[in-house]
């Protein structure tokens, strides 16, 4: 019964964080902490590890729609690599309430931004691919710190970053899942030395998780309007998760 219960979660969470171009990794960590009781340690790890494989089904159903802008996602994850091994070098050295303070007030900025650039109906978007190198780096940076750091995916701040940058919905989702790949991998195999995988709980939310990850980016093409009404979702998603880690 707990392996059912544990794939169907895993669709959920698979579809959900799919369609909003997240890895999953906050969220799998909450529930394997929350729900299963794991060590931090344990579930960094476990959440790091259960979100590849759908990830990657995810970025290659957007990659065969021609919904990844690899250019500008190749410059987020070139900085984002080196930053997962700096934040995991960090992370002995930094007070877990100083850190958790930071993040949390980066996510409630990002989700503000999104959502007065949401906002502002007239605005022009900016040419992401040519003239927005500069955040492109920062937000890499800063997604790889934080799975360096704390073993969440990073997707937050990347599809923040994207959609900022003018991105729309699908192709901010699609990038991001394309860079979380690679932050994912290197994340996991920095994290598998400070706790191990529970495969019991990993497994079953893997499953879900491919699943859902296989449904996600053809429902985001079927809803046309989809562009409009998840970027606010998003923004607030952010806030409220900005809230959730000061608190």
């Amino acid at each position: 019964m707990e392996i059912v219960i544990l794939i169907l979660i895993g669709i959920l969470v698979g579809i959900f964080v799919i369609s909003m171009g997240g890895g999953g990794g906050a969220i799998y960590l909450g529930i394997l902490t929350a729900l299963f009781h794991l060590p931090a340690a344990t579930a960094a790890t476990t959440s790091l590890i259960t979100a590849i494989p759908s990830l990657l089904l995810g970025a290659y159903a957007y990659y065969r729609q021609g919904k990844i802008d690899f250019k500008i996602g190749n410059k987020m994850l070139i900085a984002a690599l080196p930053a997962v091994v700096i934040g995991s070098l960090l992370a002995p050295l930094i007070p877990k309430m100083v850190y958790t303070i930071i993040i949390g007030l980066i996510l409630i900025v990002l989700g503000i931004q999104i959502f007065l650039k949401t906002r502002q109906s007239n605005s022009s978007k900016d040419d992401a691919t040519h003239n927005n190198n500069f955040k492109a780096i920062g937000y890499g940076f800063l997604s790889g710190l934080m799975v360096g750091i704390a073993g969440l995916s990073g997707g937050g701040p990347i599809v923040a970053g994207l959609l900022l940058m003018g991105l729309d919905m699908i192709n901010a989702a699609a990038t991001s899942a394309y860079v979380l790949i690679g932050t994912s991998i290197v994340g996991a195999l920095l994290h598998v030395s400070n706790g191990q995988v529970d495969w019991t709980a990993g497994i079953g939310l893997m499953i879900g998780a491919l699943i859902g990850a296989f449904i996600a980016p053809y429902l985001m093409t079927k809803f046309k309007h989809s562009s409009t009404w998840l970027p606010p979702i998003m923004a607030v998603l952010l806030i409220v998760m900005g809230i959730k880690t000061i608190i």
